[in-house]
């Protein structure tokens, strides 16, 4: 009896060869229109010097297609039983792939060697956000993010002040990056076809990550959106008796009302409002 053709397209293939049952419970939606890749590959704009970090390598489809771009790729990946799928898709670049078996969240982005300089991944839904804003703070090189994310993520770090999608991950990423959405993904790409949109977001970083004095006064800013800025940080844990007054006489001074609340101002007047209490 004839052994049944495997199917051509990469990650159907692994699929099959390697028994892969894709798990709900990690996100696993895998790339399987290879016309995405090109895409994602064009928004990165590698260049032969360059270093990618993809966060959740799946079956490997990214993974090789990136790796003939760039000096060097690291994959991580927190599923172990994905490895002879991965190995299979990185072996034959040899020493300018890596392959790291944890979760991104817990994984010292700052020992990969050679540092990244580029992030592009089809981004686990659960941690999306946080890897995103966590490269950011971690790898300083890194210059460019092009990311698959769930829609409402990318709309999340692409808003603008005063809109409902406006909080905390656009104020930090954009401190530090110029962020759009750079196009919408269709659900067919995947497999299984999971039941939200996605998008690719894009990030070019235009300054370093904000401090963390810096980040913890946005967080704390955001933490009561129905309340007035000034209100939400005097409520935060490290707050002194006077800071309502000083936030309420800084937002005055940069042309804001004294009730002002956080999603209404810019993220570099986050930056002035932590320097104007600062000072």
């Amino acid at each position: 009896m004839s052994t049944p053709e495997l199917p051509t397209q990469p990650t159907l293939r692994r699929l099959k060869q390697f028994g892969v049952r894709p798990k709900r419970d990690l996100g696993q939606n895998f790339l399987i229109d290879s016309n995405i890749l090109g895409v994602i590959a064009r928004a990165a704009q590698l260049t032969p010097g360059d270093v990618v970090l993809e966060i959740g390598g799946g079956l490997g489809v990214l993974s090789e297609h990136l790796a003939p771009l760039a000096a060097h790729t690291h994959v991580v990946e927190l599923d172990r039983s994905l490895e002879p799928a991965l190995r299979d898709a990185l072996d034959p670049f040899g020493d300018r792939a890596s392959l790291h078996f944890s979760d991104a969240m817990q994984l010292d982005l700052t020992a990969l060697d050679p540092a990244p300089t580029k992030v592009v991944a089809n981004l686990p839904y659960g941690i999306a956000a946080g890897a995103i804003l966590r490269t950011i703070e971690d790898l300083p090189l890194v210059t460019r993010w092009v990311s698959m994310v769930q829609k409402e993520v990318g709309q999340r770090f692409a808003a603008q002040p005063g809109t409902s999608a406006y909080g905390v991950p656009s104020v930090l990423a954009q401190l530090s990056c110029d962020v759009s959405v750079h196009r919408k993904v269709a659900r067919t790409v995947f497999h299984p076809v999971p039941n939200v949109d996605s998008v690719l977001v894009l990030l070019e970083r235009h300054g370093p990550a904000p401090e963390l004095a810096l980040r913890k006064l946005v967080q704390q800013g955001f933490a009561h959106r129905r309340k007035a800025l000034a209100r939400s940080l005097q409520l935060g844990p490290q707050a002194t008796p006077d800071l309502r007054d000083r936030v309420r006489a800084a937002l005055l001074e940069m042309g804001h009302p004294a009730d002002e609340r956080a999603e209404r101002l810019e993220p570099e007047e986050f930056r002035a409002l932590h320097e104007a209490l600062r000072a």
